[in-house]
Protein backbone atom coordinates (compact mmCIF):
# COMPACT_ATOMS: atom_id res chain seq x y z
CA UNK A 1 0.00 0.00 0.00
CA UNK A 2 1.36 3.61 -0.92
CA UNK A 3 2.30 5.70 1.99
CA UNK A 4 1.23 9.12 -0.16
CA UNK A 5 -2.35 10.53 0.71
CA UNK A 6 -4.82 10.32 -2.79
CA UNK A 7 -4.01 14.41 -3.46
CA UNK A 8 0.00 13.67 -2.87
CA UNK A 9 -0.42 10.96 -5.47
CA UNK A 10 -2.38 12.79 -8.04
CA UNK A 11 0.15 15.70 -7.71
CA UNK A 12 2.97 13.14 -8.77
CA UNK A 13 1.10 11.46 -11.30
CA UNK A 14 0.31 15.09 -13.03
CA UNK A 15 4.07 16.23 -12.74
CA UNK A 16 4.79 12.80 -14.69
CA UNK A 17 2.20 12.73 -17.02
CA UNK A 18 1.48 16.77 -17.73
CA UNK A 19 -2.39 16.69 -18.72
CA UNK A 20 -4.10 20.08 -19.81
CA UNK A 21 -7.09 19.19 -17.15
CA UNK A 22 -7.29 17.16 -13.48
CA UNK A 23 -11.07 15.87 -12.98
CA UNK A 24 -11.93 14.62 -9.80
CA UNK A 25 -15.14 11.88 -10.60
CA UNK A 26 -17.73 11.37 -8.31
CA UNK A 27 -20.13 8.42 -9.97
CA UNK A 28 -23.39 10.97 -10.47
CA UNK A 29 -25.89 10.30 -13.21
CA UNK A 30 -24.84 14.30 -13.76
CA UNK A 31 -20.85 13.11 -14.55
CA UNK A 32 -21.99 9.95 -16.81
CA UNK A 33 -24.47 11.91 -18.97
CA UNK A 34 -21.81 14.89 -19.29
CA UNK A 35 -18.98 12.19 -20.39
CA UNK A 36 -21.14 10.26 -22.75
CA UNK A 37 -22.44 13.69 -24.53
CA UNK A 38 -18.63 14.58 -25.11
CA UNK A 39 -17.90 11.78 -26.81
CA UNK A 40 -20.34 11.09 -29.13
CA UNK A 41 -19.42 14.90 -30.07
CA UNK A 42 -16.03 13.58 -30.15
CA UNK A 43 -17.23 10.19 -32.04
CA UNK A 44 -15.84 7.65 -29.86
CA UNK A 45 -19.54 6.69 -28.93
CA UNK A 46 -22.34 6.20 -31.30
CA UNK A 47 -25.91 6.82 -29.43
CA UNK A 48 -28.04 3.92 -30.27
CA UNK A 49 -31.90 4.53 -30.95
CA UNK A 50 -33.13 5.72 -27.99
CA UNK A 51 -36.75 3.81 -29.09
CA UNK A 52 -35.26 0.91 -29.32
CA UNK A 53 -32.26 0.86 -26.83
CA UNK A 54 -32.35 3.86 -23.90
CA UNK A 55 -29.72 5.88 -22.79
CA UNK A 56 -27.18 3.51 -24.37
CA UNK A 57 -23.88 3.64 -27.27
CA UNK A 58 -21.53 1.49 -29.17
CA UNK A 59 -17.87 2.01 -29.43
CA UNK A 60 -15.45 0.84 -31.98
CA UNK A 61 -11.75 0.41 -30.48
CA UNK A 62 -8.59 0.37 -32.71
CA UNK A 63 -8.37 -3.24 -34.25
CA UNK A 64 -4.97 -3.67 -32.51
CA UNK A 65 -6.93 -2.85 -29.47
CA UNK A 66 -9.83 -5.78 -28.66
CA UNK A 67 -8.51 -8.30 -26.08
CA UNK A 68 -6.55 -8.73 -23.05
CA UNK A 69 -3.25 -8.34 -23.94
CA UNK A 70 -1.47 -11.27 -21.95
CA UNK A 71 2.21 -11.40 -23.36
CA UNK A 72 2.05 -7.63 -22.34
CA UNK A 73 0.77 -8.47 -18.53
CA UNK A 74 3.64 -8.75 -16.09
CA UNK A 75 4.14 -9.09 -11.92
CA UNK A 76 6.19 -7.07 -10.85
CA UNK A 77 7.77 -8.95 -7.76
CA UNK A 78 11.36 -8.49 -6.15
CA UNK A 79 12.18 -12.62 -6.71
CA UNK A 80 11.18 -13.94 -9.95
CA UNK A 81 10.39 -17.25 -8.09
CA UNK A 82 7.45 -15.14 -6.41
CA UNK A 83 5.67 -14.69 -9.45
CA UNK A 84 6.01 -18.23 -10.51
CA UNK A 85 6.63 -19.73 -14.29
CA UNK A 86 2.63 -19.00 -15.48
CA UNK A 87 3.40 -15.20 -14.60
CA UNK A 88 5.65 -12.86 -17.53
CA UNK A 89 8.22 -11.30 -14.58
CA UNK A 90 9.91 -8.23 -14.43
CA UNK A 91 12.11 -6.37 -11.69
CA UNK A 92 10.11 -3.79 -10.15
CA UNK A 93 12.27 -1.04 -10.25
CA UNK A 94 13.24 -1.66 -13.91
CA UNK A 95 9.99 -1.93 -14.74
CA UNK A 96 9.18 1.41 -13.01
CA UNK A 97 11.88 2.80 -14.71
CA UNK A 98 10.64 1.93 -18.25
CA UNK A 99 7.40 2.53 -17.40
CA UNK A 100 8.02 6.74 -16.44
CA UNK A 101 9.74 6.85 -19.52
CA UNK A 102 6.42 5.79 -21.40
CA UNK A 103 4.18 7.72 -18.84
CA UNK A 104 6.04 10.64 -18.81
CA UNK A 105 3.76 13.83 -21.03
CA UNK A 106 1.74 10.61 -21.97
CA UNK A 107 -1.93 12.90 -21.33
CA UNK A 108 -0.78 16.26 -22.79
CA UNK A 109 -3.61 18.26 -24.40
CA UNK A 110 -5.68 15.05 -22.16
CA UNK A 111 -7.87 15.11 -19.34
CA UNK A 112 -6.58 13.45 -16.33
CA UNK A 113 -9.66 11.85 -14.40
CA UNK A 114 -9.55 10.52 -10.98
CA UNK A 115 -11.45 7.72 -10.12
CA UNK A 116 -12.22 6.75 -7.08
CA UNK A 117 -13.94 3.39 -6.61
CA UNK A 118 -14.95 0.67 -4.36
CA UNK A 119 -14.86 -3.59 -5.01
CA UNK A 120 -17.19 -4.50 -3.39
CA UNK A 121 -20.36 -2.76 -1.38
CA UNK A 122 -18.74 0.50 0.39
CA UNK A 123 -19.87 -1.06 3.91
CA UNK A 124 -18.50 -4.81 3.56
CA UNK A 125 -16.12 -6.08 5.83
CA UNK A 126 -14.56 -7.63 2.13
CA UNK A 127 -14.76 -4.49 -0.02
CA UNK A 128 -11.37 -3.06 -1.12
CA UNK A 129 -10.85 0.25 -2.23
CA UNK A 130 -9.18 1.61 -5.20
CA UNK A 131 -8.20 4.68 -7.04
CA UNK A 132 -7.98 4.99 -10.50
CA UNK A 133 -6.54 7.37 -12.53
CA UNK A 134 -6.85 7.02 -16.36
CA UNK A 135 -6.91 10.00 -19.42
CA UNK A 136 -9.67 7.56 -20.82
CA UNK A 137 -13.23 8.98 -20.49
CA UNK A 138 -14.75 5.14 -21.78
CA UNK A 139 -12.85 3.73 -18.97
CA UNK A 140 -14.68 6.31 -16.43
CA UNK A 141 -18.04 5.18 -18.39
CA UNK A 142 -17.35 1.53 -17.95
CA UNK A 143 -15.86 2.35 -14.77
CA UNK A 144 -19.42 3.50 -13.89
CA UNK A 145 -20.95 0.77 -14.69
CA UNK A 146 -18.31 -2.19 -12.80
CA UNK A 147 -17.48 -0.14 -9.97
CA UNK A 148 -18.65 1.37 -7.07
CA UNK A 149 -17.27 5.14 -8.34
CA UNK A 150 -17.53 7.46 -5.02
CA UNK A 151 -16.30 10.13 -3.21
CA UNK A 152 -17.58 8.16 -0.45
CA UNK A 153 -14.16 6.08 -1.00
CA UNK A 154 -11.94 9.02 -0.63
CA UNK A 155 -13.27 9.68 3.15
CA UNK A 156 -12.80 5.83 3.85
CA UNK A 157 -9.23 6.47 2.45
CA UNK A 158 -8.54 9.64 4.18
CA UNK A 159 -9.97 7.78 7.69
CA UNK A 160 -7.23 5.71 7.29
CA UNK A 161 -8.36 2.43 4.80
CA UNK A 162 -5.79 0.74 2.57
CA UNK A 163 -5.97 1.53 -1.05
CA UNK A 164 -4.69 0.43 -4.25
CA UNK A 165 -3.63 2.96 -6.65
CA UNK A 166 -4.20 2.24 -10.29
CA UNK A 167 -2.93 4.29 -12.79
CA UNK A 168 -3.77 3.79 -16.42
CA UNK A 169 -2.90 5.97 -19.88
CA UNK A 170 -4.13 5.48 -23.91
CA UNK A 171 -0.26 6.42 -24.36
CA UNK A 172 -1.22 8.93 -26.64
CA UNK A 173 -0.87 12.04 -25.81
CA UNK A 174 -2.55 14.94 -28.26
CA UNK A 175 0.87 17.50 -28.33
CA UNK A 176 4.30 15.73 -28.84
CA UNK A 177 7.62 17.13 -27.80
CA UNK A 178 8.10 19.89 -29.54
CA UNK A 179 4.45 21.18 -28.55
CA UNK A 180 3.13 20.83 -32.18
CA UNK A 181 -0.85 19.83 -31.36
CA UNK A 182 -1.88 16.41 -33.00
CA UNK A 183 -5.14 15.30 -34.29
CA UNK A 184 -7.26 12.91 -31.95
CA UNK A 185 -8.59 9.44 -32.82
CA UNK A 186 -12.23 8.28 -32.23
CA UNK A 187 -9.57 5.37 -30.21
CA UNK A 188 -6.53 6.27 -28.49
CA UNK A 189 -4.35 4.02 -28.02
CA UNK A 190 -0.50 3.04 -28.23
CA UNK A 191 0.78 0.29 -30.12
CA UNK A 192 3.50 -0.03 -27.30
CA UNK A 193 1.64 -1.73 -24.20
CA UNK A 194 2.28 -2.89 -20.33
CA UNK A 195 -0.40 -3.85 -17.88
CA UNK A 196 1.99 -4.25 -14.82
CA UNK A 197 1.09 -5.53 -11.44
CA UNK A 198 3.18 -4.92 -8.18
CA UNK A 199 1.43 -7.05 -5.62
CA UNK A 200 4.37 -6.11 -2.98
CA UNK A 201 3.22 -2.55 -3.15
CA UNK A 202 -0.54 -3.34 -4.24
CA UNK A 203 0.06 -1.16 -7.15
CA UNK A 204 -1.29 -1.02 -11.00
CA UNK A 205 0.30 1.00 -13.71
CA UNK A 206 -1.65 0.28 -17.29
CA UNK A 207 0.13 1.65 -20.75
CA UNK A 208 -1.28 2.22 -24.16
CA UNK A 209 -4.83 -0.18 -24.02
CA UNK A 210 -8.19 1.18 -24.25
CA UNK A 211 -9.99 -2.25 -23.63
CA UNK A 212 -11.28 -3.46 -20.68
CA UNK A 213 -9.46 -5.93 -18.92
CA UNK A 214 -6.48 -3.82 -19.97
CA UNK A 215 -7.96 -0.63 -18.68
CA UNK A 216 -10.77 -0.90 -16.21
CA UNK A 217 -8.29 -1.11 -13.42
CA UNK A 218 -10.44 -2.71 -10.95
CA UNK A 219 -11.79 -5.56 -12.55
CA UNK A 220 -9.07 -8.22 -13.64
CA UNK A 221 -6.11 -6.01 -12.29
CA UNK A 222 -7.25 -5.18 -8.70
CA UNK A 223 -9.77 -7.95 -8.49
CA UNK A 224 -8.00 -10.89 -9.06
CA UNK A 225 -4.13 -9.98 -9.83
CA UNK A 226 -3.53 -7.67 -6.68
CA UNK A 227 -7.00 -9.31 -4.67
CA UNK A 228 -4.94 -12.55 -4.53
CA UNK A 229 -2.01 -11.20 -3.11
CA UNK A 230 -4.14 -9.71 -0.69
CA UNK A 231 -5.51 -12.62 -0.28
CA UNK A 232 -2.63 -14.86 0.30
CA UNK A 233 -1.70 -12.22 2.90
CA UNK A 234 -4.44 -11.47 4.71
CA UNK A 235 -6.24 -14.99 4.90
CA UNK A 236 -9.20 -14.92 1.53
CA UNK A 237 -9.07 -16.05 -1.55
CA UNK A 238 -10.09 -13.82 -5.26
CA UNK A 239 -11.10 -15.94 -7.45
CA UNK A 240 -12.13 -16.02 -11.44
CA UNK A 241 -16.15 -17.18 -10.12
CA UNK A 242 -19.50 -16.29 -10.58
CA UNK A 243 -21.81 -16.89 -7.55
CA UNK A 244 -25.10 -17.91 -7.91
CA UNK A 245 -28.61 -18.67 -5.11
CA UNK A 246 -30.06 -22.02 -6.43
CA UNK A 247 -33.54 -22.80 -4.75
CA UNK A 248 -34.91 -25.52 -4.08
CA UNK A 249 -38.92 -26.62 -4.71
CA UNK A 250 -38.73 -26.84 -0.84
CA UNK A 251 -37.14 -23.56 -0.39
CA UNK A 252 -34.09 -24.43 0.68
CA UNK A 253 -31.37 -22.02 -0.43
CA UNK A 254 -27.53 -23.40 -1.76
CA UNK A 255 -24.80 -20.79 -2.74
CA UNK A 256 -22.16 -22.12 -5.29
CA UNK A 257 -19.26 -20.93 -7.00
CA UNK A 258 -17.80 -21.91 -9.82
CA UNK A 259 -14.96 -21.00 -11.62
CA UNK A 260 -15.19 -21.14 -15.86
CA UNK A 261 -12.27 -19.79 -18.42
CA UNK A 262 -13.71 -16.63 -19.73
CA UNK A 263 -16.07 -17.32 -22.49
CA UNK A 264 -16.85 -20.67 -21.79
CA UNK A 265 -20.76 -19.87 -20.33
CA UNK A 266 -20.05 -18.06 -16.81
CA UNK A 267 -22.39 -15.68 -17.83
CA UNK A 268 -25.21 -18.38 -19.30
CA UNK A 269 -24.87 -20.07 -15.68
CA UNK A 270 -24.74 -17.37 -13.53
CA UNK A 271 -28.14 -16.22 -15.64
CA UNK A 272 -29.93 -19.76 -15.89
CA UNK A 273 -33.49 -19.60 -15.90
CA UNK A 274 -34.07 -23.01 -14.55
CA UNK A 275 -36.27 -25.70 -16.32
CA UNK A 276 -37.52 -28.32 -13.93
CA UNK A 277 -40.33 -26.87 -11.60
CA UNK A 278 -40.02 -25.27 -8.84
CA UNK A 279 -36.20 -24.43 -8.90
CA UNK A 280 -34.92 -21.05 -8.96
CA UNK A 281 -31.99 -19.11 -9.66
CA UNK A 282 -30.68 -15.93 -8.01
CA UNK A 283 -27.70 -13.86 -9.80
CA UNK A 284 -24.84 -12.47 -7.62
CA UNK A 285 -22.13 -12.34 -10.12
CA UNK A 286 -20.98 -13.80 -13.35
CA UNK A 287 -17.25 -13.52 -13.60
CA UNK A 288 -15.34 -12.35 -9.73
CA UNK A 289 -15.85 -13.82 -6.22
CA UNK A 290 -13.77 -12.52 -2.79
CA UNK A 291 -13.86 -15.27 -0.54
CA UNK A 292 -13.47 -15.05 3.25
CA UNK A 293 -13.33 -17.37 6.48
CA UNK A 294 -16.47 -15.91 8.98
CA UNK A 295 -16.70 -15.45 12.64
CA UNK A 296 -18.81 -18.99 11.99
CA UNK A 297 -16.21 -21.12 10.50
CA UNK A 298 -17.74 -20.99 7.28
CA UNK A 299 -16.56 -19.50 3.71
CA UNK A 300 -18.60 -16.72 2.93
CA UNK A 301 -18.35 -14.69 -0.70
CA UNK A 302 -19.11 -11.20 -2.12
CA UNK A 303 -19.26 -10.53 -6.06
CA UNK A 304 -17.02 -7.34 -5.46
CA UNK A 305 -18.17 -6.00 -8.86
CA UNK A 306 -21.43 -3.93 -9.63
CA UNK A 307 -21.78 -4.67 -13.68
CA UNK A 308 -21.33 -7.16 -16.28
CA UNK A 309 -18.67 -6.94 -18.71
CA UNK A 310 -19.89 -10.08 -20.93
CA UNK A 311 -18.95 -11.28 -24.05
CA UNK A 312 -21.66 -10.31 -26.96
CA UNK A 313 -20.98 -13.20 -29.42
CA UNK A 314 -23.03 -16.34 -28.69
CA UNK A 315 -25.13 -14.33 -26.28
CA UNK A 316 -29.04 -14.39 -27.73
CA UNK A 317 -32.12 -14.89 -26.97
CA UNK A 318 -32.19 -18.65 -27.04
CA UNK A 319 -28.98 -19.21 -25.37
CA UNK A 320 -29.44 -16.67 -22.50
CA UNK A 321 -32.49 -14.44 -22.67
CA UNK A 322 -31.79 -13.34 -19.14
CA UNK A 323 -28.44 -11.62 -20.16
CA UNK A 324 -30.70 -10.22 -23.27
CA UNK A 325 -33.69 -8.38 -21.40
CA UNK A 326 -30.69 -6.80 -18.96
CA UNK A 327 -29.37 -5.24 -22.16
CA UNK A 328 -32.71 -3.38 -22.29
CA UNK A 329 -31.17 -0.37 -21.78
CA UNK A 330 -27.82 1.79 -20.21
CA UNK A 331 -25.83 -0.14 -21.96
CA UNK A 332 -22.60 0.07 -23.23
CA UNK A 333 -21.57 -1.90 -26.53
CA UNK A 334 -17.89 -2.62 -27.76
CA UNK A 335 -17.36 -3.89 -31.04
CA UNK A 336 -20.49 -5.46 -32.33
CA UNK A 337 -22.20 -4.85 -35.19
CA UNK A 338 -24.99 -1.45 -35.73
CA UNK A 339 -28.26 -2.10 -37.58
CA UNK A 340 -30.27 0.38 -39.82
CA UNK A 341 -32.61 1.29 -37.94
CA UNK A 342 -29.99 2.03 -34.78
CA UNK A 343 -29.56 -0.86 -32.50
CA UNK A 344 -26.97 -3.66 -32.18
CA UNK A 345 -26.54 -7.23 -33.62
CA UNK A 346 -23.74 -9.83 -33.15
CA UNK A 347 -23.12 -13.21 -34.42
CA UNK A 348 -26.21 -15.60 -32.18
CA UNK A 349 -28.05 -12.84 -31.11
CA UNK A 350 -30.94 -13.74 -33.25
CA UNK A 351 -31.25 -16.75 -35.69
CA UNK A 352 -32.36 -14.33 -38.18
CA UNK A 353 -29.29 -12.14 -39.90
CA UNK A 354 -30.24 -9.00 -40.87
CA UNK A 355 -29.34 -7.76 -44.45
CA UNK A 356 -27.50 -4.84 -44.11
CA UNK A 357 -25.07 -4.18 -41.08
CA UNK A 358 -22.32 -1.93 -40.35
CA UNK A 359 -19.36 -4.26 -38.67
CA UNK A 360 -17.18 -3.49 -36.01
CA UNK A 361 -15.24 -1.93 -38.10
CA UNK A 362 -17.51 0.72 -39.27
CA UNK A 363 -17.70 -0.81 -42.80
CA UNK A 364 -20.79 -2.16 -44.75
CA UNK A 365 -21.57 -6.28 -43.81
CA UNK A 366 -24.16 -8.35 -45.14
CA UNK A 367 -24.81 -12.30 -44.66
CA UNK A 368 -22.29 -13.31 -47.49
CA UNK A 369 -18.79 -11.22 -46.05
CA UNK A 370 -16.16 -13.21 -45.44
CA UNK A 371 -15.76 -11.67 -41.96
CA UNK A 372 -17.85 -11.56 -39.15
CA UNK A 373 -19.93 -8.34 -38.14
CA UNK A 374 -19.11 -8.43 -34.48
CA UNK A 375 -15.69 -9.21 -33.28
CA UNK A 376 -15.73 -12.34 -31.60
CA UNK A 377 -14.48 -11.15 -28.19
CA UNK A 378 -16.98 -7.75 -28.63
CA UNK A 379 -18.31 -6.89 -25.23
CA UNK A 380 -21.16 -5.57 -23.57
CA UNK A 381 -20.82 -3.20 -20.08
CA UNK A 382 -24.01 -3.10 -18.02
CA UNK A 383 -25.03 -2.94 -14.13
CA UNK A 384 -26.15 -6.08 -12.61
CA UNK A 385 -29.21 -4.30 -11.21
CA UNK A 386 -30.52 -4.41 -14.31
CA UNK A 387 -30.61 -8.05 -14.32
CA UNK A 388 -34.30 -9.75 -14.01
CA UNK A 389 -32.85 -12.77 -12.46
CA UNK A 390 -30.68 -10.71 -10.05
CA UNK A 391 -31.07 -11.77 -6.29
CA UNK A 392 -32.27 -9.37 -3.92
CA UNK A 393 -29.30 -10.01 -1.50
CA UNK A 394 -26.55 -9.45 -4.21
CA UNK A 395 -25.41 -6.74 -2.53
CA UNK A 396 -25.55 -7.72 0.91
CA UNK A 397 -22.33 -6.55 2.65
CA UNK A 398 -22.05 -9.51 4.37
CA UNK A 399 -22.23 -11.74 1.23
CA UNK A 400 -23.15 -15.14 1.35
CA UNK A 401 -22.36 -18.69 2.93
CA UNK A 402 -21.04 -21.19 0.10
CA UNK A 403 -21.86 -24.48 -0.10
CA UNK A 404 -20.21 -25.57 -3.09
CA UNK A 405 -17.24 -24.75 -5.57
CA UNK A 406 -17.17 -25.82 -9.36
CA UNK A 407 -14.53 -25.86 -11.90
CA UNK A 408 -15.13 -25.90 -15.49
CA UNK A 409 -14.14 -25.47 -18.51
CA UNK A 410 -14.60 -26.65 -22.54
CA UNK A 411 -13.01 -29.97 -23.26
CA UNK A 412 -14.33 -31.96 -26.16
CA UNK A 413 -13.43 -35.57 -23.98
CA UNK A 414 -11.95 -37.13 -20.93
CA UNK A 415 -13.74 -34.94 -18.35
CA UNK A 416 -17.68 -36.54 -17.79
CA UNK A 417 -20.54 -33.91 -17.18
CA UNK A 418 -20.31 -33.75 -13.84
CA UNK A 419 -17.68 -35.18 -11.54
CA UNK A 420 -17.81 -34.78 -7.46
CA UNK A 421 -14.22 -34.48 -5.20
CA UNK A 422 -13.54 -36.90 -3.12
CA UNK A 423 -12.57 -34.49 -0.19
CA UNK A 424 -11.27 -30.38 -0.30
CA UNK A 425 -7.46 -31.69 -1.38
CA UNK A 426 -8.92 -33.59 -4.31
CA UNK A 427 -11.09 -30.67 -4.80
CA UNK A 428 -7.91 -28.02 -4.99
CA UNK A 429 -5.92 -31.16 -7.55
CA UNK A 430 -9.26 -30.69 -9.47
CA UNK A 431 -8.75 -26.58 -9.80
CA UNK A 432 -5.23 -26.98 -10.20
CA UNK A 433 -5.55 -29.84 -13.32
CA UNK A 434 -7.93 -28.06 -15.31
CA UNK A 435 -7.48 -28.16 -18.81
CA UNK A 436 -9.13 -25.92 -21.46
CA UNK A 437 -9.65 -24.60 -25.02
CA UNK A 438 -9.08 -21.78 -25.53
CA UNK A 439 -11.46 -18.95 -26.59
CA UNK A 440 -11.59 -15.36 -28.26
CA UNK A 441 -11.47 -13.37 -24.60
CA UNK A 442 -7.78 -13.27 -24.97
CA UNK A 443 -4.77 -13.49 -27.30
CA UNK A 444 -3.81 -17.11 -28.64
CA UNK A 445 -5.34 -19.98 -31.19
CA UNK A 446 -8.86 -20.15 -30.48
CA UNK A 447 -9.69 -23.98 -29.96
CA UNK A 448 -6.27 -25.39 -28.47
CA UNK A 449 -6.16 -26.80 -25.28
CA UNK A 450 -4.37 -25.24 -22.45
CA UNK A 451 -3.71 -25.23 -18.60
CA UNK A 452 -6.09 -23.14 -16.92
CA UNK A 453 -5.96 -23.70 -12.98
CA UNK A 454 -8.59 -22.45 -11.20
CA UNK A 455 -9.43 -20.62 -14.69
CA UNK A 456 -6.83 -18.02 -12.99
CA UNK A 457 -3.98 -18.74 -15.05
CA UNK A 458 -4.20 -15.36 -16.70
CA UNK A 459 -5.06 -13.27 -13.42
CA UNK A 460 -2.90 -15.22 -10.25
CA UNK A 461 -0.98 -12.47 -9.29
CA UNK A 462 1.96 -15.05 -7.68
CA UNK A 463 3.48 -18.07 -7.77
CA UNK A 464 0.65 -20.91 -8.96
CA UNK A 465 2.40 -23.73 -6.59
CA UNK A 466 1.81 -20.90 -3.71
CA UNK A 467 -1.59 -20.51 -4.89
CA UNK A 468 -2.39 -24.07 -4.46
CA UNK A 469 -0.84 -24.01 -1.15
CA UNK A 470 -2.92 -20.99 -0.17
CA UNK A 471 -5.92 -23.04 -1.02
CA UNK A 472 -5.07 -26.51 0.88
CA UNK A 473 -4.18 -24.18 3.84
CA UNK A 474 -7.57 -22.19 3.61
CA UNK A 475 -9.65 -25.18 3.77
CA UNK A 476 -7.47 -27.11 6.09
CA UNK A 477 -8.13 -24.52 8.41
CA UNK A 478 -12.22 -25.34 8.37
CA UNK A 479 -14.23 -28.02 10.12
CA UNK A 480 -14.33 -30.61 7.72
CA UNK A 481 -18.51 -30.22 7.64
CA UNK A 482 -17.81 -26.53 6.35
CA UNK A 483 -16.08 -26.96 3.52
CA UNK A 484 -17.48 -26.75 0.54
CA UNK A 485 -18.37 -29.54 -1.36
CA UNK A 486 -16.27 -29.40 -4.77
CA UNK A 487 -17.15 -30.28 -8.39
CA UNK A 488 -15.70 -30.11 -11.85
CA UNK A 489 -18.54 -30.03 -14.51
CA UNK A 490 -17.95 -29.84 -18.46
CA UNK A 491 -21.04 -29.12 -20.67
CA UNK A 492 -18.83 -28.77 -23.78
CA UNK A 493 -17.97 -33.13 -24.35
CA UNK A 494 -18.51 -34.25 -28.05
CA UNK A 495 -19.44 -37.31 -30.13
CA UNK A 496 -16.89 -39.01 -32.31
CA UNK A 497 -18.40 -37.04 -35.15
CA UNK A 498 -18.00 -34.17 -33.36
CA UNK A 499 -21.33 -32.67 -32.04
CA UNK A 500 -22.22 -31.57 -28.45
CA UNK A 501 -23.56 -34.79 -26.44
CA UNK A 502 -25.17 -32.87 -23.72
CA UNK A 503 -27.73 -29.64 -25.05
CA UNK A 504 -26.36 -27.36 -22.06
CA UNK A 505 -27.89 -24.15 -21.45
CA UNK A 506 -31.01 -24.83 -19.62
CA UNK A 507 -31.23 -28.31 -19.42
CA UNK A 508 -27.55 -27.39 -16.81
CA UNK A 509 -30.01 -27.18 -14.36
CA UNK A 510 -30.59 -31.02 -14.27
CA UNK A 511 -26.88 -30.96 -13.22
CA UNK A 512 -27.03 -28.18 -10.42
CA UNK A 513 -29.80 -30.23 -8.94
CA UNK A 514 -27.73 -33.34 -8.69
CA UNK A 515 -25.48 -31.13 -7.00
CA UNK A 516 -27.88 -29.31 -4.66
CA UNK A 517 -28.76 -33.50 -3.80
CA UNK A 518 -25.73 -34.89 -3.20
CA UNK A 519 -25.25 -31.26 -0.97
CA UNK A 520 -28.38 -32.21 0.82
CA UNK A 521 -27.10 -35.97 1.05
CA UNK A 522 -30.13 -37.13 -0.16
CA UNK A 523 -28.17 -39.39 -3.48
CA UNK A 524 -25.54 -41.41 -3.40
CA UNK A 525 -22.94 -40.95 -6.10
CA UNK A 526 -20.73 -44.21 -7.98
CA UNK A 527 -16.76 -43.97 -7.07
CA UNK A 528 -14.66 -44.26 -9.92
CA UNK A 529 -10.79 -43.22 -10.54
CA UNK A 530 -11.20 -39.73 -11.36
CA UNK A 531 -13.82 -39.14 -8.34
CA UNK A 532 -17.91 -39.66 -7.73
CA UNK A 533 -20.32 -39.90 -10.92
CA UNK A 534 -24.11 -39.93 -10.78
CA UNK A 535 -25.61 -42.70 -10.83
CA UNK A 536 -27.49 -42.25 -13.86
CA UNK A 537 -30.96 -43.13 -12.17
CA UNK A 538 -30.30 -40.14 -9.99
CA UNK A 539 -30.25 -37.79 -12.99
CA UNK A 540 -33.67 -35.96 -13.52
CA UNK A 541 -33.91 -36.29 -17.63
CA UNK A 542 -37.76 -35.91 -17.55
CA UNK A 543 -38.79 -34.27 -20.58
CA UNK A 544 -35.61 -34.55 -21.69
CA UNK A 545 -34.72 -36.55 -24.77
CA UNK A 546 -30.96 -37.71 -24.96
CA UNK A 547 -29.72 -41.29 -26.29
CA UNK A 548 -28.86 -43.76 -23.88
CA UNK A 549 -25.35 -44.23 -25.50
CA UNK A 550 -24.70 -40.36 -25.82
CA UNK A 551 -25.51 -40.08 -21.50
CA UNK A 552 -23.13 -43.17 -20.95
CA UNK A 553 -20.64 -41.38 -23.33
CA UNK A 554 -21.31 -37.97 -21.36
CA UNK A 555 -19.78 -40.06 -17.97
CA UNK A 556 -17.34 -42.17 -19.98
CA UNK A 557 -13.85 -42.68 -17.88
CA UNK A 558 -11.07 -43.50 -20.51
CA UNK A 559 -8.27 -45.27 -18.07
CA UNK A 560 -5.86 -45.20 -21.26
CA UNK A 561 -6.45 -41.73 -22.07
CA UNK A 562 -7.03 -40.64 -18.38
CA UNK A 563 -3.40 -42.02 -17.98
CA UNK A 564 -1.72 -39.48 -20.58
CA UNK A 565 -3.56 -36.51 -19.00
CA UNK A 566 -1.90 -37.86 -15.30
CA UNK A 567 1.61 -37.97 -17.61
CA UNK A 568 1.05 -34.65 -18.97
CA UNK A 569 0.05 -33.28 -15.30
CA UNK A 570 3.30 -34.62 -13.81
CA UNK A 571 5.14 -32.53 -16.79
CA UNK A 572 3.15 -29.66 -16.02
CA UNK A 573 3.74 -29.89 -11.99
CA UNK A 574 7.52 -30.15 -12.73
CA UNK A 575 7.71 -26.32 -13.61
CA UNK A 576 7.09 -25.21 -9.86
CA UNK A 577 9.85 -27.24 -8.11
CA UNK A 578 9.59 -26.59 -4.70
CA UNK A 579 6.88 -24.48 -4.98
CA UNK A 580 4.77 -27.37 -5.83
CA UNK A 581 2.26 -27.94 -2.88
CA UNK A 582 3.35 -31.92 -1.54
CA UNK A 583 -0.19 -33.01 -2.07
CA UNK A 584 -0.90 -32.16 -5.40
CA UNK A 585 2.27 -35.13 -5.93
CA UNK A 586 -0.28 -37.07 -3.33
CA UNK A 587 -3.27 -36.50 -5.54
CA UNK A 588 -1.54 -37.41 -8.46
CA UNK A 589 0.06 -40.38 -7.25
CA UNK A 590 -3.70 -41.31 -5.96
CA UNK A 591 -4.89 -40.91 -9.23
CA UNK A 592 -2.77 -43.19 -10.83
CA UNK A 593 -2.48 -45.76 -8.45
CA UNK A 594 -6.43 -45.66 -9.61
CA UNK A 595 -6.37 -45.65 -12.66
CA UNK A 596 -4.31 -48.76 -12.58
CA UNK A 597 -6.39 -50.81 -10.36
Amino acid sequence: MTNLTVEQWVAEIASLTTPDAIVWCDGSSREWNELSEALVESGTLIRLNPALRPNSFLARTDPGDVARVEDRTFICSTNQEDAGPTNNWREPVAMKTLLRGLFKGSMRGRTMYVVPFSMGPLNSPQARFGVEITDSAYVVLSMHIMTRVSKLVLDKINLGAQWVPALHSVGAPLIDDEGNTKADTTWPCNVEKYIAHFPETSEIWSFGSGYGGNALLGKKCMSLRIGSALGRDEGWLAEHMLLIRLTSPTGKNFHIAAAFPSACGKTNLAMLRPNLPGWQLGTIGDDIAWIAPDSNGRLRAINPEAGFFGVAPGTGYKTNPVAMETLFANTLFTNVALTDEGDVWWEGMTEEIPAHLIDWTGNDWSADSATPAAHPNSRFTVSLEQCPTIDPNWDAPEGVELDAILFGGRRATNVPLVVESRDWQHGVFMGATIFSEQTAAAEGVVGTLRRDPFAMLPFCGYNMGDYWQHWLEVGQALEPQNRPKVFQVNWFRKSADGKFLWPGFGENTRVVEWIARRLQGEIDAREVAIGRLPKLEDLNLTGLTIAPEALEELFKVDSGAWKVEADLTEEYFAQFGQRLPAEMNTQLELLKSKLAS
